[in-house]
């Protein structure tokens, strides 16, 4: 039998040396403060205090059974959701991102053929082609409420009741008490979907809805939440607002009310913000001005690529602002605001790695994020924007702590006072402490 080879016997030799080198390199950075648990799974105790504000119901998504992690100070409560299968929420969540990518598809071919009309062109064929658009979007928007009429009572049904139940949460707040917090961490699919929203919306004062319960926050993870509940002391000279404005974005539909968005913030935070308005907001000058600034808000177009999550992101005036470009640096930001219709592109290809953009911003350092799971009409994104903003302003400074209570507060609003439809308000959520 013919000797070993040496050039094989000197990489083992190499490897081996490598994974000493290794071990001890983790030996000793496990040793400095605060670095204990250096590449360790957290431990339990570690994280519990994430749920100081309120309860984090992180919902466990697998094909072998479903359950709501119910995390208090004091532990973590296992409440099985028997009806919930995987299956169910793949089929779900597919179905409705189907239904909202139509409405997309139909609101460009409507704003193309509106386009070509009021360009002259008034032949036939240009007539025909804007009535069979506006049919088309009006088809599309109705199939995308019916959906989500028959979602909002199966989520409530499936999880948000049983979670609220569990958690002492059975009834409406009396107006004069505090609204008592909620923050929910969804995996897989349900990333994609509305907890906030699930319920029975019809059914005036029946309680049945988690708006009516609770004020709904969201969190990737707990030790994201636990990171973004530490003091934030920015110097004060970053202590103003970063306004990325693009009502008109090359070869993307126009959004009109982004004008009353950046008249209202330039206004409130008048000598304390920097404004990139239209061609001057490109990818380089945002990228630079962001760590300059301790909040944000963006008004413009966004995506989700689900097939390729890191892809998706802003649209700005050159390109997408993508969230691997937004990874790529820690922010030290206390708010950020996306007034932006984000939509979600493909199938649930890789259900466990759907990350927002306001989840990638949270990540990167921004502790109050709001923003929306799917496309937003823009008049719609400025009447929140205009809510959120004025109570956030109202006692003559801005508090941004206050995010998660104004975004309930505007949310019911449209519900209750304007009447609008779920497919209205929705989509939009608060992630942070």
């Amino acid at each position: 039998m013919s000797g070993a080879d040496p050039d094989m016997s000197r990489a083992v030799d190499v490897r081996l040396a490598l994974a000493r080198e290794w071990d001890q390199l983790v030996e000793d950075v496990r040793k400095l403060d605060g670095l204990e648990d250096f590449l360790k799974p957290p431990r339990l105790d570690t994280l519990l205090p994430a749920a100081c504000g309120g309860p984090i119901a992180m919902i466990n998504v697998s094909r072998w059974r479903c359950d709501a992690l119910l995390v208090r100070p004091d532990g973590v409560e296992a409440k099985r959701l028997p009806g919930l299968t995987l299956e169910t929420i793949v089929a779900r969540t597919n179905e409705y991102l189907r239904a909202l990518r139509t409405v997309d598809d139909a609101t460009r071919g409507l704003y193309l053929a509106l386009k070509r009309v009021e360009g002259g062109d008034h032949t036939l064929a240009a007539t025909r082609e804007y009535t069979d658009a506006k049919l088309a979007w009006q088809d599309a928007t109705a199939t995308r409420d019916e959906l989500l009429t028959s979602l909002l009572p199966w989520l409530w049904d499936e999880i948000a009741e049983p979670v609220l139940d569990a958690l002492g949460f059975g009834g409406i707040p009396r107006s004069d008490d505090v609204w008592p917090r909620l923050w929910w961490c969804p995996t897989g699919p349900l990333t994609l979907l509305p907890l906030h929203a699930a319920g029975y919306h019809g059914e005036t004062g029946t309680g049945r809805t988690v708006l009516d319960r609770v004020v709904s926050s969201y969190t990737p993870t707990l030790r994201a939440l636990l990171e973004a509940r530490r003091p934030l002391k920015p110097a004060l000279e970053h202590e103003r607002i970063l306004i990325v404005s693009l009502p008109d974005t090359p070869d993307e539909v126009p959004l009109i009310d982004v004008i009353r968005e950046r008249d209202l913030l330039t206004s409130l935070f008048r000598g304390r913000h920097t404004l990139l308005d239209g061609a001057a907001a490109l990818s380089t000058a945002v990228q630079d001005q962001l760590p300059r600034h301790t909040w944000a808000h963006f008004s413009c177009h966004g995506g989700q690529n689900l097939s390729d999550p890191s892809q998706g992101g802003l649209v700005l005036y050159d390109r997408t602002l993508t969230i691997a470009d937004i990874g790529a640096k820690q922010h030290r930001g206390e708010f950020a605001f996306l007034s932006a219709c984000m939509t979600a592109v493909g199938g649930v290809d890789l259900p466990d790695e759907a990350i927002t953009v306001a989840a990638a911003l949270h990540y990167t350092g921004y502790r109050q994020v709001i923003g929306t799971l799917w496309t937003v009409y823009d008049h719609i994104a400025a009447d929140v924007a205009e809510s959120v903003y004025t109570d956030l302003t109202s006692t003559g400074t801005f508090e941004p702590a206050q995010a998660a209570f104004a975004l309930h507060k505007a949310i019911r609003c449209l519900r209750d006072v304007k009447r609008l439809p779920p497919s209205d308000w929705s989509p939009f959520t608060h992630t942070g402490p």
